[in-house]
């Protein structure tokens, strides 16, 4: 196999006639192969300098051709200019090149006004990406608690990905330069887990430092992120308490563009139920979570649905049933259900010493996919403002069951909402008013 490399000016009318001597050897010779590499005039000087000091080559004038021996173990053989490659291709192949002068250059032109156009495509192509700025609180990575060396781990190895859609990664630990010109902004735990049994001091001083981190967050990102931002809370303490801050700070932005992410208490709830009925837990849908997401939630199965399951009443795969009307054991799903699910993600954190990042990394795509118009999932629970809504108070943030149509949210309403499902909702907003009283409380606990 012969391997050539064919270099030169685009308006070189030598070049062009190498050029289609080349074409005809390529035609007639199977084992005969042609890389062709066209130069800007205002170019070759500094490439054919930068190429043939790499090469420890001595060559000028365009065009340069060379062999490349790299499957002989070897780098590229210099043959010369057009004179030595016609030589060369006379001498070993029997071929010549009669083109005329004329000839050349009207191909040099064609050459010249090809290469511009390529140019002005490429340019033209470039314009219509438009970046999608994502910034993540520990694409812009952002650590206020200055982990300047983790975040540059974590910055190669998301480069490491090589995602043909990334273009740049950045990091910081500077609030003030935070969330310009957002388009996504991702904000993750941020005060530790709000745990079960912590004191109402210990929870009023979480609460108080997360609010006044969050105030200056929200009002940030009215001021430097975009209009059309679409912002996503999520980890394991206060999403709704968090997400609400920014709803209530970031003034100017439409508070339909702050999400609480429940995703993740989803799919664990989903995982739950795939154990105690042996099956898939991709096979469960629109299971809704109501409530405060990482405190007194309630997940409610009145309208989800089970495909594939092993029962006397079968169907193809997009047959689904009622999963209510297949599960026997009503009282286990009030008491240890609801228990199970609470508990599932402290397991995995106390047998691995971290938070489930991978499970937390699957919801935030899900909410992603569906806000983007990616997918449109039947039922998503999803933390949300949306006073008047199933009689819920009005500042604060409520996971309730949405759907998804062309990237845009809105609040499922012909649900049964019984005494006990109305009960448990009133303890819910009970709950998050308290904390967000917490928060605005102008006394500092000591």
């Amino acid at each position: 196999m012969a391997k050539f490399v064919l270099a030169g000016k685009t308006d070189c009318p030598y070049y062009a006639k190498a050029e289609l001597l080349a074409d005809t050897l390529q035609q007639c010779l199977p084992d005969f192969k042609i890389h062709k590499i066209s130069i800007l005039p205002d170019e070759w000087k500094e490439w054919l300098g930068a190429t043939c000091e790499k090469n420890n080559w001595k060559h000028e004038g365009s065009p340069l051709v060379w062999r490349e021996l790299v499957e002989q173990g070897g780098k590229g053989m210099l043959l010369g200019g057009f004179n030595d490659f016609l030589e060369h291709c006379q001498d070993y192949y029997g071929i010549t090149s009669d083109m005329t002068t004329n000839v050349m250059l009207s191909v040099a032109a064609e050459n010249l006004e090809a290469k511009m156009n390529l140019i002005k495509e490429e340019q033209h192509r470039a314009s219509l990406i438009q970046p999608l700025h994502v910034w993540i609180t520990g694409l812009h990575l952002l650590d206020l608690e200055g982990n300047e060396e983790q975040l540059q781990s974590l910055m190669l190895e998301i480069e490491e990905l090589a995602i043909s859609m990334l273009h740049q990664v950045t990091t910081g630990t500077d609030l003030e330069r935070a969330f310009r010109k957002a388009d996504v902004i991702l904000l993750l735990d941020d005060g530790g887990h709000d745990g079960e049994n912590e004191g109402e001091e210990v929870k009023k001083k979480k609460v108080k430092v997360i609010s006044e981190r969050y105030k200056e967050y929200g009002q940030l990102i009215d001021a430097t992120a975009k209009e059309t931002v679409k912002v996503i809370v999520s980890g394991d303490s206060f999403l709704n308490l968090r997400c609400s801050l920014l709803v209530d700070s970031a003034r100017s932005i439409d508070s339909h563009q702050f999400i609480a992410a429940a995703a993740q208490l989803e799919n664990e709830a989903k995982a739950v139920l795939g154990i105690k009925m042996r099956m898939r837990p991709s096979d469960i849908t629109d299971v809704i979570v109501w409530g405060n997401i990482s405190g007194t939630f309630y997940i409610d199965l009145q309208r989800a649905k089970v495909f594939n399951h092993d029962g006397p009443i079968t169907g193809p795969a997009f047959f689904s049933q009622l999963l209510l009307s297949i599960f026997p054991d009503r009282k286990w799903l009030e008491t240890d259900f609801q228990h199970l699910v609470r508990r599932r993600r402290l397991a995995v954190t106390s047998k691995t010493g971290q938070a489930a990042a991978t499970s937390a990394a699957n919801g935030i795509l899900t909410v992603l996919k569906a806000w983007n118009g990616a997918s449109d999932p039947d039922v998503l629970s999803l933390g949300v403002a949306c006073p008047g809504h199933y009689s819920l108070p009005d500042g604060i943030v409520f996971s309730v069951p949405l759907t998804f149509t062309d990237g845009k949210w809105s609040v499922v309403s012909e649900l049964t909402v019984e005494n006990e499902l109305k009960y448990r909702l009133e303890l819910s907003a009970s709950e998050l008013q308290q904390e967000k009283q917490f928060g605005s409380d102008s006394g500092t606990t000591e």
